[in-house]
């Protein structure tokens, strides 16, 4: 294991942070949410047709991220499957934004902290600065699981992707959060829970990395990562020995 001297430590919310729950048992609920909603609001369309047309939308977007590391609000993505329903609705109207946190209503009810979250953040907030990178489509909701868990008090910087219209695993997202924290890349440490956008981002800024791996496959170590944990309460071991 490398020992890192670091004075920042940033981290990644989702699976990081924050649990979900795995992607089926949650995005239903979420989508049927939304719709209703919206038919409230005069979108009469069945369901099928509804999930049937943002889901091109959002593969769509997918699809495009990946080569332009952009991440638009999510109310972008309800407009315009609205517009593919044959509906005209600005990305500011009243009955977008309302779609969206409809969704995001459901959403947060299928997200719980680590159960070492807040102890460790605690512990880290006395000696390193700490800031928070995330990429999510409703940064509102992202700010509001912070404060609702209690975690948002502890971090300097809190940069999500739909504020800035970049996400990982784009350098501009890491260097906007190490000059905000105002420490150089090669005393931070990032802390996320995937390769290709937390790992592979941080460390094409020059950051050092710490991938959390919770469930293990059988393998011990993961190439590309300085340091592999298994547990937030790891991070402090780490740290404590640079």
């Amino acid at each position: 294991m490398r020992t890192m001297r670091v004075n920042a430590v940033i981290f990644d919310l989702f699976d990081t942070l924050l649990l979900l729950e795995d992607l089926e048992p949650h995005y239903e609920p979420c989508m049927r949410k939304m719709h209703r909603f919206l038919f409230k609001k005069g979108v009469d369309v069945s369901y099928d047709d509804f999930r049937r047309a943002y889901s091109d939308i959002r593969d769509r977007f997918y699809s495009e991220s990946l080569k332009s590391l952009e991440e638009p609000h999510f109310n972008v993505r309800v407009a315009q499957t609205l517009e593919k329903l044959g509906y005209s609705f600005r990305v500011s109207d009243v009955a977008v934004m309302g779609a969206t946190m409809s969704f995001a209503d459901e959403f947060m009810c299928h997200v719980q902290p680590d159960k070492d979250a807040i102890y460790v953040l605690q512990e880290l907030h006395k000696k390193y600065k700490l800031g928070l990178i995330s990429n999510f489509g409703i940064p509102e909701c992202g700010r509001k699981l912070l404060e609702v868990f209690g975690l948002k008090e502890y971090f300097d910087f809190i940069v999500i992707s739909a504020e800035v219209n970049q996400r990982k695993p784009s350098p501009k997202i890491f260097k906007n959060a190490l000059q905000r924290l105002g420490v150089d890349a090669s005393r931070a440490v990032f802390v996320g829970d995937t390769l290709d956008l937390d790992v592979i981002g941080a460390q094409s800024v020059g950051m050092k990395t710490v991938l959390i791996k919770r469930k293990s496959n059988g393998e011990d170590t993961v190439a590309g990562p300085d340091i592999v944990i298994r547990s937030l309460t790891e991070l402090l071991n780490v740290l404590e020995s640079c």
